[in-house]
């Protein structure tokens, strides 16, 4: 709802809950539900110190060989918790700012004391303890430990999470090394087979559950979570007033917008862009199901689910492919931009660097006369200017790679809460309209990118982030 994926239809449409408005606007969110942010962070706590309660029962029980693979996986599972935590609740990170900027408490240990006293540190200090937990438990992973691996940090996930981690860190070469492990010379083998979900009946519920299958390659990690998110993002009439909009977002920005896919084939070569579902105020791709836990049936009572897939070959893929353009090792970002392509499109295509030179760096910015970005409502491209910290764009040719990639990225990952992510990391502003009054601008230097803490934290005295509400 942050992202420039949503835009505000206009009043005559329904809200779902409060708090999606909240964060469209970028304002703090006052919801306490299961998709709030004080949900978030009191659950993803709660699996850190689970975490830390197994580390300390290994260490209670003598450790050893024999669980080297629990120590690794209860290792990987509190440093994605603090990752996940950071990426919504801190700026981006930049070797430039990351000493100045709040980080979040890392839990090491099981609470034993009531309320014990907690600081956020800095940022720097944040990553630094997720990198370690990362290198230490990385090379204990053992996927023979598990009889549903991908319900677990099996060593795919493992490696996946890792290439996320630097590329996010900007430790490019640690990006590759990391994703080498999971996809090697042959990642083929890992991307996700869109042209069977196209050739699938004409169902949402089986394509759905066929995205999130335990037998597809490019899963690497399930996960479930009581959330209402499929409905608000989804294709049900329900929270229609914001979403991605059939007409502007998904036609000029993402599955159907001027690309690759677009200039060298049809509006519709992408796969995902055939496999759309809902209304003109929001429409999807056969991704994330609302499902029911019931409790009873029969009065329809029970609790929303929905399983996800946080960590997957494709996305892992555009991770190494924008590490290598940072590189400027271009053939070898190519090389992962057509493998994407040869499986998320219909087409064949064989792209070279030229092409992406040509598309991209032809394309016009989405800004006004006076360089503001526009807002999906008055935009005609994708392309928006890249104002990043701790790294440099240096030529012409890294800008188009870094602008090919992040739509693929865009693509790729929507409904996922990455494409936030990208806009943080590479300082994109963008713009959302607001029905009845001027579009809001989030500038590169916004204190809005990172979501205010829980009202209950901050009670309790952690400190706030500053913030520049209005």
């Amino acid at each position: 709802m942050a992202s420039d994926n949503t835009m505000d239809n206009g009043s005559n449409y329904t809200i779902g809950e409060r708090q999606q408005q909240e964060a469209y606007l970028w304002k703090k969110i006052t919801g306490t539900g299961n998709d709030s942010p004080l949900s978030f962070w009191n659950n993803t706590y709660l699996a850190i110190a689970s975490a830390n309660q197994a580390l300390a029962s290994i260490e209670e029980m003598g450790g050893g060989e024999t669980m080297k693979a629990q120590r690794g996986e209860a290792l990987m599972c509190r440093a994605w918790g603090h990752f996940c935590l950071a990426n919504f609740f801190c700026q981006a990170y930049s070797p430039e700012t990351a000493d100045k900027n709040l980080g979040l408490p890392y839990a090491t240990e099981p609470e034993t004391t009531v309320k014990p006293e907690y600081t956020r540190g800095t940022l720097a200090e944040l990553y630094a303890n997720i990198a370690k937990d990362i290198e230490e438990g990385l090379p204990l992973i053992d996927n023979n430990l598990y009889t549903v691996q991908k319900y677990h940090f099996n060593r795919n996930a493992a490696y996946a999470f890792a290439t996320r981690f630097y590329l996010y860190y900007q430790k490019w070469d640690k990006a590759i090394e990391c994703a080498d492990k999971v996809l090697g010379n042959t990642p083929g083998k890992v991307m996700r087979d869109w042209k069977t979900i196209y050739e699938m009946a004409s169902d949402y519920t089986s394509r759905c559950n066929e995205f999130v299958s335990t037998k597809s390659a490019a899963n690497f990690l399930l996960q479930t979570a009581t959330s209402q998110m499929p409905f608000w993002i989804g294709p049900y009439n329900t929270g229609t007033r914001y979403g991605h909009n059939a007409t502007y977002i998904c036609n000029i920005e993402t599955y159907r917008a001027g690309g690759l896919w677009r200039e060298y084939g049809t509006s519709g070569d992408l796969y995902m862009a055939n496999s759309c579902w809902g209304m003109e105020q929001k429409i999807c791709y056969t991704k994330y199901l609302q499902d029911m836990q019931y409790v009873d049936k029969v009065n329809g009572i029970g609790y929303p689910m929905v399983v996800t897939v946080p960590l997957s070959g494709p996305e892992t893929l555009l991770c190494r492919a924008e590490a290598y353009v940072h590189l400027k090792q271009y053939d070898k970002a190519l090389e992962d931009i057509n493998t994407w392509m040869q499986y998320n499109c219909r087409s064949s295509f064989d792209i070279a660097i030229e092409d992406v030179e040509n598309i991209y760096g032809d394309m016009a910015y989405s800004e006004d006369a006076n360089g503001d970005p526009l807002p999906a409502s008055a935009s005609s491209t994708p392309k928006k200017r890249l104002n990043p910290s701790g790294f440099t764009v240096d030529d012409e040719t890294q800008e188009s790679f870094f602008h090919c990639i992040l739509h693929m990225r865009r693509c790729e990952t929507i409904m996922d809460g990455l494409r936030w992510q990208d806009i943080k990391r590479f300082g994109i502003e963008i713009a959302h309209n607001r029905a009845g009054a001027t579009p809001d601008i989030l500038r590169k230097d916004d204190l809005r990118r990172a979501f205010q803490l829980p009202d209950d934290v901050i009670s309790a005295g952690l400190e706030a982030n500053p913030r520049n509400d209005n």
